[in-house]
C-alpha cells in the first residue's frame, strides 16, 4: 500500500477503523477527538495530511448528533490541512431513513444531512446499505455504496441450512432479498405488512412457501427490533421450521435486546457497522466483520480501480 494513504476515525467504531487499517497494512492515523466540558467537539489531527490521500472512517451512529458533528470538523481539519483527497467512509449512514416527505411540515433529513457534510468539500463517500438508493443522488459529489450480502453469503453458505428461504420483512427490501436468496441458491418470500385502521395491530400476511423451511428475514437495519420480531412469529404461524435474522446495521435502540432475548428467533446476523455495546451483547447475536469488505474498497478507491465489481 502506498505510503500516501491515511486513514483516520472518530469515536463512533474505533475497533472497526483499526481493523480495516490492518487490512491495508496501514497505521491508523492519530487523532485527538474529545469533548469541551460544555460538549462542543474538539479536533487536533496529529499526523501530516499535506498531499495524502485521505479516509475519514467513521458511522453516524448513536450519539448521532456527537458523530455526525466529529466526521464535519475533521473534514474540515483536513481540507484546511491541504489533504490532496478526502474519502468518507460511513458505514452508517444516519437519519437515512428520513429520505422522504411523508407527511406535511416534516424535513428530507437524509438530504440536509448530505449537504452538510458536502459543505465540507470532501472528495467523495463510501458507504454501506443505505436505508433507500436514491439518497446516493443527494450528493453531487462520487458515492460508492457497498453492500455486507458478501458477508453474509459466505457466514450463510458455511452453515450449510437445510432448504433455506430468505424473507423480506417489507415490499421495499425484495431487491435486496432476492440478491442474497440467488447468492445462497434459497427461496423467496415477503412479509406482507398492514394496519386496517389507527390504533389497530399490524396484520402480516406472507407470500411465498415458508412451511418446513429455514426462514432468513434479511434487511438493511434492525432498530428497535418490533418489526422482525413480529415477522418472525408470523412465519412461525406459517409452519416455519426456523427462522434467523441478517441486517446490516444493528442500531438496536430501546427495547431491541429485551425483544430479541424473548423472541422466537434463532440467531441474529448483523454486521459490525455500528460498533455493539458489550451491554447490548447476547447469545442470539452473532457478528460479522465488513473491515475486510470496506477495507479492499478503499484499497481500490485509492488505486482507481473498480469497486462495482467486488459485488459481480
Amino acid at each position: 500500500m502506498s505510503f500516501h494513504i491515511v486513514a483516520f476515525s472518530g469515536n463512533a467504531n474505533l475497533p472497526l477503523a483499526q481493523e480495516i487499517c490492518n487490512h491495508l497494512g496501514i497505521p491508523l492515523g492519530r487523532a485527538n477527538v474529545k469533548q469541551f466540558s460544555d460538549g462542543e467537539i474538539s479536533i487536533k489531527l496529529e499526523e501530516n495530511v499535506r498531499g495524502r490521500d485521505v479516509f475519514v472512517i467513521q458511522p453516524i451512529s448513536a450519539p448521532a448528533n456527537d458523530h455526525l458533528m466529529e466526521v464535519l470538523l475533521m473534514t474540515d481539519a483536513l481540507r484546511r490541512a491541504s489533504a490532496d483527497r478526502i474519502t468518507l467512509v460511513i458505514p452508517y449512514y444516519g437519519y437515512g431513513r428520513q429520505d422522504r416527505k411523508v407527511e406535511p411540515r416534516v424535513p428530507i433529513s437524509a438530504r440536509a444531512v448530505a449537504d452538510l457534510l458536502e459543505c465540507m468539500l470532501p472528495t467523495r463517500l463510501l458507504t454501506m446499505d443505505l436505508h433507500a438508493d436514491q439518497i446516493q443522488g443527494f450528493f453531487r459529489l462520487p458515492v460508492d455504496h457497498l453492500y455486507a450480502a458478501p458477508v453474509f453469503v459466505e457466514y450463510l453458505r458455511n452453515k450449510n441450512l437445510d432448504q433455506p428461504v430468505v424473507v423480506s420483512p417489507d415490499s421495499g427490501g425484495v431487491e435486496r432479498a432476492r440478491f442474497l436468496a440467488r447468492q445462497i441458491n434459497a427461496g423467496l418470500a415477503i412479509i406482507d405488512k398492514r394496519r386496517p385502521r389507527a390504533n389497530v395491530a399490524e396484520i402480516m400476511n406472507v407470500i411465498g412457501e415458508v412451511s418446513g423451511k429455514v426462514c432468513i428475514l434479511y434487511d438493511d437495519m434492525i432498530d428497535t427490533a418490533g418489526t422482525i420480531t413480529k415477522a418472525a412469529v408470523a412465519l412461525k404461524e406459517h409452519g416455519a421450521k426456523s427462522v434467523l435474522c441478517c441486517a446490516t446495521h444493528g442500531v438496536l435502540s430501546g427495547p431491541a435486546i429485551e425483544r430479541l432475548r424473548d423472541s422466537i428467533l434463532d440467531e441474529v446476523i448483523i454486521s459490525n457497522s455500528i460498533r455493539l455495546d458489550p451491554s447490548k451483547k447476547i447469545d442470539k447475536i452473532t457478528v460479522l466483520s465488513v473491515a475486510r469488505l470496506v477495507g479492499e474498497a478503499i484499497r481500490r478507491i485509492h488505486n482507481e480501480e473498480s469497486v462495482s465489481s467486488l459485488f459481480l
